[in-house]
């Protein structure tokens, strides 16, 4: 990538630990605008940690975000910077939209509602402006029919197709999602790495955390293969996949060859 054009996501010796114990260990990788990139690796790999590192739910230990080519969760780096302020933080984080294994709706809203929340009383946006779009992502997302439905009416699959469309409504530069198929009953999967797809066909910047080892195969541009908090292996996927290059991603994929 030429320096001219930032990176959607650029991380940079990116370290965490809790009560001393080391979780990311000088974490480093860019995710270029337009592709998606999978996360993989066995749990507690540190996968999801680095993942709200990016969106600064997390505060890493030591390293650098930004989220195109604007720093995260600091004003920059070395001794001059500083924390951002709760509105510069909550204005930086405007630009991802995350999507979580637990979908995180809010029970009390209707499923339009959900969508419509946060451009209208985050981002200020004209409410019948917002509907309007709204109801779009939910016809992209196969959900218009549930508009007016809430939470507790919808399946697993349903709930986290509607968690994208509300990570979608605030028109972001990237999408994150963490694990977002593992709380669902296996039939509910396809339907949402369905709309995931469509989505990178659409050239939505994304990076995924996942165990579907067929979506990333299929869909990512990128794979980065976490093991102990260390960045192991990356790799276009017909090279991870076909020919990992480490003992430790060799065993890892001999899983789910079997």
């Amino acid at each position: 990538m030429e320096d001219s054009v930032p990176a959607a996501i650029a991380v940079r010796g990116l370290c965490k630990d809790y009560d001393g114990v080391e979780i990311l260990r000088d974490i480093s990788f860019d995710v270029p605008k337009g592709t998606t990139t999978c996360l993989l690796g066995p749990s507690g790999s540190g996968k999801s940690t680095l993942l709200r590192c990016v969106n600064w739910l997390e505060v890493p230990g030591r390293g650098t975000i930004r989220v195109g080519g604007a720093p995260m969760g600091r004003t920059g780096e070395g001794a001059a910077s500083r924390p951002l302020s709760r509105k510069e933080l909550a204005a930086a984080r405007g630009r991802i939209g995350t999507v979580f294994q637990n979908f995180a709706l809010w029970p009390h809203m209707t499923v339009l509602g959900n969508v419509m929340e946060a451009p209208v009383h985050v981002h200020g946006r004209p409410r019948a402006e917002v509907r309007a779009e709204a109801l779009a992502l939910l016809e992209t997302v196969g959900l218009a029919s549930k508009a007016e439905a809430y939470p507790h009416q919808l399946s697993g699959g349903q709930k986290q197709r509607v968690a994208i469309a509300r990570a979608l409504a605030i028109r972001p530069e990237v999408l994150l999602f963490d694990e977002p198929t593992s709380a669902l009953d296996p039939e509910m999967v396809g339907e949402v790495l369905g709309v995931m797809r469509d989505l990178a066909a659409r050239g939505l910047t994304m990076l995924v955390v996942t165990h579907e080892m067929g979506f990333a195969r299929d869909v990512a541009n990128e794979v980065i293969f976490l093991d102990g908090g260390k960045l192991v292996e990356t790799g276009r996927p017909d090279d991870f996949f076909g020919h990992p290059k480490t003992e430790r991603a060799q065993k890892f994929l001999a899983r789910f060859n079997r």
